[in-house]
């Protein structure tokens, strides 16, 4: 086994469309959305050794190392394996919290991919998702590592190959708490499921921007601003917000007119995710 830092993505996300088509007896809602990677993400540098333990790097404030999503997925994959696996993991960060571009779900199955690997426990694609999954909805897409048509509550999904447009990706100076938006009394939850291929042909929208416009006008003013430009909306259920462009200088052009304040990203929309080329890569090492 190696003892050497390997570096992995942990690539960002966005719904490019998102509908709620219902909520189950169980609490959990229906969707139908749209994930595509973009080039942007956190960066996670892992270190395994035999020590039996997990170690992250820098703590996150207010957060107990063992309510960490890495640290769960590390344990949850340490329970695969009899022998006493441990590893050190350095985490850049880069994606906001609680954005809805995917961040802590993906950081969760780069540590599941990556780990399963560099403790060489042979765990098939199906496997890491179904692990996935206990951790969170948008885990298996990750981990999967291709954009995806997503039904379910987000666990039944369709490998799927679609423009990979340009975007400009706002971060307002807002958090969107998810379970409160969830139980919205004002959140529309009916909107009828449609076949794939009429999706993809009808126009685009996310069922929660309502909502998350009205609680927080700091998304509400962003999009206002990017719908200027070009098609806008909201991503998953946090504070980002995108608009999609057909070329990098389309884009380029719009960013430069951004307020100085604003907290911007320039991303390409990405069908194969960054990690699963770090994953070919480190494959060839070993």
């Amino acid at each position: 086994m190696q003892h050497k830092i390997s570096h992995w993505s942990a690539p960002a996300k966005l719904n490019l469309f998102l509908y709620i088509n219902g909520r189950r007896s169980d609490g959990y809602h229906e969707l139908q959305t749209l994930f595509q990677f973009v080039d942007i993400g956190d960066e996670l540098a892992i270190n395994v050794n035999h020590s039996d333990g997990i170690t992250i790097t820098p703590d996150i404030p207010g957060i107990a190392v063992t309510d960490n999503i890495i640290y769960k997925a590390a344990m949850a994959l340490k329970a695969h394996s009899p022998l006493p696996l441990g590893a050190d993991i350095t985490l850049t960060k880069n994606l906001p919290m609680g954005g809805g571009l995917g961040g802590g779900s993906s950081d969760a199955a780069t540590t599941l991919v990556a780990l399963n690997l560099l403790w060489q426990l042979n765990l098939d694609v199906e496997q890491l998702a179904a692990i996935g999954v206990t951790l969170g909805a948008d885990v298996p897409v990750f981990v999967r590592g291709h954009a995806a048509f997503a039904e379910g509550i987000g666990e039944q999904l369709t490998s799927i190959e679609v423009d990979e447009n340009y975007y400009l990706i706002v971060v307002p100076d807002t958090q969107v708490n998810t379970a409160k938006l969830f139980s919205d009394p004002e959140l529309t939850r009916n909107t009828p499921k449609r076949p794939l291929n009429q999706l993809l042909q009808d126009e685009w929208q996310n069922d929660f921007e309502v909502t998350v416009k009205k609680r927080h006008p700091e998304v509400a003013k962003a999009l206002e601003w990017l719908l200027k430009y070009a098609p806008s909306r909201l991503t998953g259920s946090g504070c980002c917000v995108f608009s999609e462009f057909k070329t990098k200088s389309d884009a380029l052009v719009v960013l430069a007119k951004a307020p100085k304040h604003m907290q911007i990203y320039l991303a390409k929309g990405l069908n194969k995710s960054p990690l699963l080329y770090d994953l070919a890569r480190e494959n060839c090492m070993i």
